[in-house]
């Protein structure tokens, strides 16, 4: 049962609604990101140090995301990432400032204008849950891409390889584990000595299987399903069917940047090996998922 609703306010004003962007990594959340927080009346951060710690705190440990004082933890972050005060954007990653045309220190936004917040740190999918708890009243977007694309990027991605040392499966290691996608303690050693690439489709795997589980159980009015191939191919279409979600506009020019969405790049960035890897791991994922 949820717990009643509980009303935050930062900087005076009431979170209502606020927005979580949720995916696999490089599955096109900065993207969403980056137009949200140019939309009107939107305060959306990314990755700040106070969210990041608690969001890999419960993906690594979920015992502790089920405590009685995850929601609170949560909710102390959220608002702690969501102040706007004159040097808040200097503790931004680079990403969110970027995101946001800060060039300084900030604010990015002001006060006057906040309506909406939200949140697209990285790895936030494995708190979904307790946003939830947290915000009941949340709405939820989940990006979905092709995980042969998906593991492209993170073999080039120093952050995502991070998580792939031994030592991440260490002795108090809890079973099963989402973020790195092993379900048992006997599967330890076989991840250990997996390279890379497969490292990399269990992580997209677990985090599609946490995507389905999501879609089955949070109403339409909730959640909105969004395919990373869509935002490339038809961006007109996924950011309307976006903007009728929120009920906010959400345009397209600030979406891309510097990095322009591709698909199908694995045919010539990934090793057949690390293909055939990827495609025997996530094989019936890929398939359900319609990536032939």
């Amino acid at each position: 049962m949820r717990p009643p609703p509980h009303i935050l306010v930062v900087n005076g004003i009431k979170v209502r609604r606020p927005v979580f962007l949720l995916g696999a990594p490089h599955s096109g959340a900065d993207l969403l990101a980056r137009a949200l927080k140019r939309s009107p009346g939107f305060h959306l951060t990314m990755g700040r140090q106070s969210v990041a710690h608690v969001v890999h705190a419960f993906a690594r440990r979920p015992s502790i995301a089920r405590s009685s004082g995850a929601v609170r933890v949560m909710r102390d972050s959220l608002a702690e990432s969501w102040q706007v005060l004159p040097g808040s954007c200097g503790h931004c990653p680079l990403p969110c400032r970027q995101a946001g045309g800060v060039t300084g220190s900030g604010p990015c936004v002001s006060t006057a204008a906040v309506t909406r917040f939200g949140d697209a740190s990285p790895d936030l999918l494995y708190s979904a849950e307790v946003l939830l708890q947290a915000f009941p009243d949340a709405r939820f977007v989940q990006l979905i891409r092709d995980g042969r694309d998906v593991t492209a990027d993170m073999v080039n991605d120093p952050d995502c390889l991070s998580w792939f040392k031994p030592s991440m499966l260490s002795d108090d290691t809890e079973f099963p584990n989402a973020f790195l996608g092993v379900n048992r303690d006997e599967h330890r050693d076989r991840w250990k000595s997996m390279p890379t690439a497969g490292k990399c489709a269990l992580r997209w795997r677990s985090a599609v299987r946490l995507s389905a589980t999501l879609r089955r159980d949070l109403p339409a009015d909730q959640l909105l399903t969004l395919r990373y191939e869509d935002l490339a191919l038809s961006p007109v279409e996924a950011l309307a069917s976006l903007s009728s979600f929120l009920e906010t506009r959400v345009s397209r020019v600030f979406m891309y940047g510097t990095r322009v969405p591709e698909v199908g790049s694995w045919r010539t960035r990934l090793r057949s090996a690390d293909r055939e890897l990827v495609e025997k791991v996530a094989r019936e994922e890929l398939t359900r998922l319609g990536y032939q």
